[in-house]
């Protein structure tokens, strides 16, 4: 699901206000965070140039060169004078395929606007919101209020099954478009993250009580349960119980059919071995608002972190490699990740335009060698997760998380759609 608490998006010196000052101690890696985003506010309050400058690079360093943090480094170049550092800078974020739609009217950028060159920036920026689609509509879900999350497939019966945040449950859609339940949350909580076993004929499912949302009673607030159930009879075998103040909202299944779920909360990555009840914490503080991870073996996967990029994590060790971006790709705002033949399906929701993105990676290198947009900017895209079938890629276009307030309400005047899956050809 996208990250509340932790997502930069724009602005980050601004954004210390955004992080909930009861938000629990997560990982090293979220306490320094916070920390570099309450001195760069510090430092811009201040007005002191040289501090936020330095607190800049600080950021870009710890943020694997995203272009979030680069906007923040420009912004800094132009109030120390080096409009050319800026001007640079703003080029490489347009590089990467994104946009930032308030640079042409941020105060920093005034003294620039006469520049052709900025001008030009600007425009190369807006040509990235432009439509591109490359995917066919696979089919709609009939339930407008559903608000689907997660996506999973049965190659048995042919069948998907959808997680509902705003409705508890897991629903099945047949080849013919037939809803049916799968299996209400126990506990009456949204269930966010599915995956399907046929090979030990099983389905998990994470049932997440959302801080906040006005549906989950606070007493629950902040817990999260990991559920097994049997995949014919739809028995439910077995409930895990997440670390205390988690929000596991995403996973993935290895072929051995072990899960590795992630905390976007505090940081933490997590693994349920097929055969032990047991909830085991990796050795890792590398994360700050963990996704989606995708298996590469049963001993690495890699780990979407909403603020950070993408990292190739060792399973055994906790050691994490973070994929470089190199002025050239956005791998923050990542959502679902995927691995598919030496090639990463990544669903990227936290930045403008959303977008979903298929990163070839250089073999026998952890870097990537190229990109190619799947579906961006078209009208209404709101995407969240998908899955990998016979070759192609479904995913939920339109889930209706953008139509919601905090507390999972509908926004006032917004009207949740019926969702629309979405499947392209790898």
């Amino acid at each position: 699901m996208k990250s509340r608490a932790t997502a930069i998006l724009l602005l980050g010196c601004l954004l210390t206000a955004a992080l909930p000052a009861d938000r629990p101690a997560g990982s090293a890696a979220s306490g320094r965070f916070q920390s570099l985003l309450t001195r760069m506010h510090q430092a811009y309050s201040h007005a002191d140039w040289k501090d936020y400058r330095a607190e800049s690079l600080e950021l870009l360093r710890f943020l694997n060169g995203s272009p979030d943090a680069m906007l923040e480094l420009a912004r800094a170049d132009a109030r120390t004078g080096d409009s050319h550092a800026a001007l640079e800078e703003l080029r490489a974020i347009a590089r990467t395929g994104i946009s930032q739609p308030q640079a042409g009217t941020l105060p920093e950028f005034f003294g620039m606007r006469a520049q052709a060159g900025f001008r030009d920036v600007l425009r190369e920026m807006s040509a990235n919101e432009r439509p591109v689609a490359h995917a066919q509509r696979a089919f709609v879900i009939s339930d407008a209020g559903l608000l689907p999350e997660d996506l999973a497939y049965d190659p048995t019966t042919r069948e998907f099954l959808l997680t509902s945040v705003r409705e508890a449950r897991v629903v099945t859609i047949a080849p013919g478009g037939n809803l049916q339940t799968f299996a209400r949350a126990p506990d009456g909580w949204p269930m966010l993250a599915v995956r399907v076993d046929p090979r030990h004929g099983l389905v998990w499912v994470t049932e997440v009580a959302l801080t906040g949302f006005r549906s989950v009673p606070p007493r629950d607030w902040g817990r999260s349960i990991i559920l097994e159930y049997e995949l014919r009879s739809r028995r439910l075998l077995r409930r895990v119980a997440g670390p205390p103040r988690s929000q596991l909202g995403d996973m993935a299944l290895s072929p051995a059919g072990d899960l590795l779920l992630s905390d976007s909360e505090r940081g933490g990555m997590y693994l349920v071995r097929r055969n032990d009840p047991k909830l085991m914490r990796l050795p890792t503080d590398d994360f700050v608002s963990p996704m989606t991870p995708a298996f590469v073996s049963p001993y690495s996967a890699f780990v979407a972190d909403y603020v950070r990029g993408i990292a190739l994590l060792d399973l055994t060790s906790g050691r994490v490699e973070w994929l470089p971006m190199e002025s050239r790709y956005a791998l923050q705002g990542t959502d679902g990740l995927y691995w598919n033949a030496g090639r990463l399906i990544a669903v990227q929701n936290g930045f403008v335009p959303q977008r979903i993105v298929s990163f070839t990676l250089e073999p026998g290198c952890n870097c990537i060698s190229s990109g190619r947009l799947i579906e961006s900017g078209t009208t209404d895209l709101d995407p969240t997760h998908g899955v990998i079938v016979a070759g192609s890629f479904y995913y939920i276009a339109n889930s209706g998380w953008s139509e919601l307030t905090d507390d999972g309400s509908v926004r006032p005047g917004a009207r949740l759609s019926p969702a629309v899956i979405m499947r392209a050809r790898l």
